[in-house]
């Protein structure tokens, strides 16, 4: 089985921009991958199917990270539609984030309502907080009006934060409303780029 991490480490790479532009995306692109629904594995082999498509290129394209990340949900979607994979995916659906030990319950009740959501807000959530786009970049890549785009992100947001502060009513064993702040706070790591 032929590796994209052998090719690289062996300098068989066409041009620095694809294992720059590796460096930069894949933990990005393979949590992007399970907010399309993907399995951590399927999201995997995705992202090596991108860079391979991405290293037999001549020349870098314009709007890399741009052309990137659209290559990377067009061949996503094309991985999904197959009936085997779907039951994988339900198996795989309880484990979204990778685990870590200094893991807070606010971080995970964040992470179970992001993953709850309708797959078109969660996609949108994770285009604007993890990879920066703008509401125009969103709406590009999912083929849909930049104000629709907006209000799939809002509205997912809107969702989770009503339903952390449900947690907060529904056990007392958290801290109140620092508890929906830091696990809305943990949705938000980066800024967006560009204009919202």
């Amino acid at each position: 089985m032929w590796c994209l991490s052998i090719e690289i480490v062996n300098g068989n790479s066409p041009s620095h921009w694809c294992e720059a532009l590796y460096d930069a995306k894949a933990a990005q692109l393979i949590l992007y991958g399970r907010a399309l629904g993907l399995s951590h594995g399927e999201a995997e082999d995705v992202l090596q199917e991108t860079f391979l498509a991405l290293m037999q290129m001549d020349f870098a394209p314009a709007k890399l990270e741009n052309y990137c990340v659209r290559s990377f949900r067009n061949r996503a979607l094309n991985y999904r539609r197959s009936l085997w994979r779907r039951l994988t995916r339900d198996w795989e659906s309880l484990r979204w984030f990778e685990k870590t030990a200094h893991e807070t319950s606010a971080e995970r009740a964040a992470m179970k309502c992001l993953a709850e959501l309708p797959p078109e807000q969660r996609e949108a959530i994770v285009l604007k907080l993890w990879h920066g786009c703008t509401f125009e970049e969103i709406g590009g890549l999912m083929e849909i009006p930049t104000n629709t785009a907006a209000g799939r992100y809002r509205y997912g947001l809107q969702k989770i934060k009503t339903k952390l502060e449900g947690l907060v009513y529904e056990r007392n064993e958290f801290a109140g409303e620092s508890f929906a702040r830091s696990a809305i706070e943990f949705l938000a790591p980066a800024s967006s780029v560009g204009r919202a």
